[in-house]
């Protein structure tokens, strides 16, 4: 539900990538999956792996292995092998959400500004973005890179508002997952979960969400009239 009084009060947007935007899961569960069998580590479900994505790459590897086996040493190499495999298969099933390139389409022709802030790997951030995400100029396009701390730091958040020349008060942040209603909130942004990716209304709730949406337009009622 929208409260009626933060009905055009929002200057700009920021999007998570992975479970906001795109469905990316699937290419995530069969490249991690690929990984751990090669290493002859045991393999998770896509439920499972539900919980394990969103703090990065690294962190899903120290995750997915059994916990004896996670010693710095097998992290960097699955990591490195993860990358590679990733590289090749990250576009299989990966697309955009229902409803989000309506969404795009909308808040363009409002004149909103548009970010992206992922945990995902900077390159692969981008990648994403650029190819599925293409058609939509976003402003701003940020994954995660070795000199920045990931979310919930809100440090990307505040430098991607830096970046859109805006407030934090007049962003709305849009994600999926608890990592994002903390990164929106610690950051002074309007923390907006969304119903239709990796993590449950439990968690959004428990960790912030001001608002839930249930499809993707319902967001432009936080920037016109409904």
């Amino acid at each position: 539900m929208i409260p009626p009084e933060l009905k055009m009060t929002f200057k700009a947007v920021i999007f998570d990538l992975d479970g906001t935007l795109l469905d990316t899961l699937q290419d995530i569960v069969n490249t991690l999956n690929t990984v751990l069998s090669r290493h002859r580590y045991p393999e998770h479900t896509i439920d499972e792996c539900r919980f394990l994505v969103g703090h990065g790459l690294k962190e899903l590897v120290r995750k997915a292995l059994p916990e004896n086996a996670a010693t710095p040493e097998t992290i960097d190499l699955v990591l490195a092998d993860l990358v590679e495999v990733y590289n090749d298969n990250w576009n299989v099933h990966s697309r955009p959400y229902p409803g989000i390139p309506v969404l795009l389409d909308r808040l363009g022709e409002l004149g909103v500004k548009t970010a992206i802030l992922s945990n995902k790997a900077h390159r692969f951030t981008l990648l994403c973005a650029d190819t599925l995400l293409g058609k939509w100029k976003f402003d701003t396009v940020q994954g995660y890179r070795d000199d920045m701390e990931p979310k919930p730091d809100p440090g990307g958040a505040l430098r991607v508002a830096e970046l859109l020349e805006e407030k934090p008060s007049g962003i709305l942040y849009v994600g999926d997952s608890g990592i994002d209603m903390l990164t929106a909130s610690r950051a002074g942004m309007y923390p907006l979960g969304v119903l239709w990716g990796f993590r449950p209304e439990s968690e959004l709730l428990a960790h912030g969400a001001k608002s839930l949406v249930k499809h993707p337009e319902e967001i432009l009622g936080f920037f016109r009239p409904e």
